[in-house]
């Protein structure tokens, strides 16, 4: 291991893990239709079943040959894509049997608490603007301090002493 990099492993450990729980659809939902359902229902024309588009915005409010939105923002036990997701019926689940393709409970639980906070589609990262986040309220003067001071102090955690002259030179 590269120890000279370690502290900056640490910071990006510090910060960036488990921050919300909040799902997104580009970084957790996207990736699991992707895998499962775009074969079907995914840009190609020439292939997609049941004229239901589920990789654009169009596409889940729409809906496909019904022209029914496959989902109902806050509520998945009414949402068409749950539904198809957990059926029993081999005729209405999906991904069909037939398919080889199967969603984890895991995957299936991240689709539900997508639907139940909103089901809020995001666009391709390239077209999102890039928002800085709301610096924490801490003491630190540096904007990455105030960033690691805020997850030290939710882990009962504290910065080391500061190093003396000679130890910093060394560094160096």
């Amino acid at each position: 291991m590269n120890w000279e990099r370690l502290p900056i492993f640490l910071l990006l450990t510090l910060t960036c893990q488990g921050e919300s729980s909040e799902v997104r659809f580009n970084r957790d939902i996207q990736p699991i239709l992707a895998r499962n359902c775009f074969t079907c229902h995914g840009p190609d024309k020439h292939e997609r079943k049941a004229k239901l588009r589920l990789d654009t915005a169009n596409g889940f409010l729409t809906g496909g040959a019904s022209k029914e939105s496959v989902i109902q923002a806050g509520n998945p036990e009414e949402s068409m894509l749950w539904e198809r997701l957990v059926s029993n019926d081999p005729d209405e689940i999906m991904p069909p049997p037939d398919s080889h393709k199967e969603l984890s409970l895991e995957e299936k639980n991240l689709i539900r608490k997508w639907i139940q906070q909103g089901a809020k589609y995001e666009g391709h990262w390239s077209f999102t603007t890039p928002l800085l986040p709301a610096l924490p309220a801490e003491e630190e003067k540096n904007p990455i301090d105030r960033f690691v001071a805020s997850r030290l102090r939710k882990e009962n955690l504290s910065f080391s002493p500061e190093a003396d002259r000679r130890t910093l030179a060394r560094r160096l």
